[in-house]
């Protein structure tokens, strides 16, 4: 099969057909998609194997997961501000232009990285106490959260590398590269985790860290194939090619449009990982089994979702590209194609998912209480899962306009005043299912909200 790269069909402005636009769609979608379930195979492991330690070790996981997606996605921010201006210059054509944006976003996305490497590893130590843990499981959270954000300078070039290729719209090579991760990551876990265990009949022994093992495997993993990304790019691709005789200081017109987009991205991300770790806070004085329980309900939720972030980048990609091609009308075709895609996938696993819990959460753990407590919590949410995917499409589609602060805004009013306000008021009274009804209402108001400002058309206005 030919890479999937469209540019060259967007960049000619003739017009293409409904079914043409969905093949581009799906041709750049799967590979991401593919990527994307390597990504929750690697969470089902790591889950998996700190289940057979234990509640007590899966707890101090789910503890700090919040978090460390809050402080890995605000370092974030900067990829995908470069990345988007690659996409609009990929869709001009301009080589010159995305290779000079490519090597400046490494520069900044390293600093920031480091930046938030710093902070991550001074809050660990305070981090689990903060949060409300109960004294047996805050060990294990702080050097989880230790080594996952000490080590994001490695992760956040391997994901920038990534992002930049699918903006020019190269998704293959990642998608593929992300089932070496995965495979990388078992077997890590495997000698990091445990001291002995058994393979094909053999005995092995192996470190025996435990929950810091689980964690070096994810960082070891992704770094290894994180710098291969990043040597694809900088070595093969035209728009990405780093040369000898091409200088890229940081000029502060890219550096500004970066961070236009970045900065409400930024702030998304503040609100909604800032909200995962008030729900932890607010969910963690119910118990051991309540966090565990919820910790492996949003890891089983998340092959739900999964098609959801493939079309996200997609349609980040087409509309971006379909925007440098000065074609707006294209780019919102894109725009609705993919979201109604998502819609549609989403909702079908959505139905899957709600009768397959129950097997998906007994791989996680071994933990009957902490099982049936997942599954009746986790279909609550399953209800709304076509609005989730409009919610998470829909975002993709504006953020390839440059349009993120419109977006970023509704983010934190849908997740602070309606998912945290009904929190408060729930757990209470309902436990951790007045938890997941409260965030169910939310993603349902959040889609509804997104759909809104995508038909409105604003979006198309926003000059990058």
């Amino acid at each position: 099969m030919e890479r999937p790269n469209p540019t060259e069909e967007i960049r000619t402005n003739r017009e293409l057909s409904l079914i043409r636009k969905i093949e581009i769609a799906l041709k750049l979608s799967l590979p991401i998609i593919l990527a994307q379930i390597t990504v929750i195979a690697m969470q089902y492991i790591d889950a998996a194997m700190v289940g057979r330690l234990g509640a007590q070790a899966s707890a101090s996981v789910g503890l700090v997961s919040s978090s460390i997606w809050l402080i890995e996605d605000v370092s974030l921010a900067p990829v995908f501000g470069y990345s988007v201006l690659i996409s609009h210059r990929a869709g001009a054509n301009d080589g010159a232009g995305s290779r000079n944006i490519f090597r400046q976003g490494i520069k900044v996305s390293l600093m920031v990285a480091c930046a938030a490497a710093v902070l991550g590893s001074v809050l660990a130590f305070p981090l689990p106490r903060l949060l409300g843990a109960e004294q047996e499981i805050r060990r294990d959270a702080t050097i989880y959260f230790l080594i996952i954000s000490s080590t994001l300078p490695l992760n956040n070039l391997g994901f920038y590398a990534m992002k930049s290729l699918q903006a020019i719209g190269d998704t293959r090579t990642p998608g593929l590269l992300s089932i070496a991760r995965c495979a990388l990551n078992i077997v890590f876990n495997a000698f990091l985790i445990y001291g002995e265990f058994t393979v094909l009949g053999l005995e092995l022994r192996g470190a025996g860290l435990g929950v810091a093992g689980a964690a070096l495997g994810t960082v070891l993993s992704n770094a290894l194939v994180g710098i291969v990304l990043l040597l694809i790019g900088a070595i093969r691709e035209p728009f990405l090619r780093i040369l000898r005789n091409e200088h890229a200081p940081i000029r502060l017109d890219v550096f500004k449009q970066a961070l236009k987009i970045a900065i409400p991205m930024a702030m998304e991300s503040i609100a909604l990982n800032g909200a995962q770790v008030a729900s932890t806070r607010i969910v963690a004085p119910l118990g051991t089994v309540s966090i565990a329980a919820n910790s492996f309900a949003v890891t089983a939720e998340a092959l739900c979702y999964m098609p959801g972030y493939g079309l996200e980048g997609a349609a980040m990609t087409l509309v971006g590209q379909s925007i440098g091609a000065e074609n707006k009308p294209m780019a919102k075709s894109f725009a609705w194609i993919s979201t109604f895609m998502g819609m549609i996938i989403m909702g079908l696993t959505g139905i899957i998912m709600y009768f397959a819990c129950p097997l998906v959460l007994g791989f996680l753990t071994p933990v009957e209480e902490v099982r049936i407590l997942a599954a009746s919590v986790l279909r609550i949410e399953l209800l709304v899962e076509p609005l989730f995917g409009a919610s998470i499409v829909a975002a993709g589609a504006l953020r390839g306009a440059g349009d993120t602060l419109v977006p970023g805004i509704m983010t934190m009013v849908s997740i602070w005043g309606v998912r945290i306000t009904m929190m408060l008021i729930l757990v209470g009274r309902m436990g951790l299912t007045g938890a997941w009804i409260a965030m169910a209402c939310e993603l349902a108001f959040r889609g509804a909200i997104f759909l809104i400002r995508l038909a409105r058309g604003r979006w198309l206005e926003i000059k990058v």
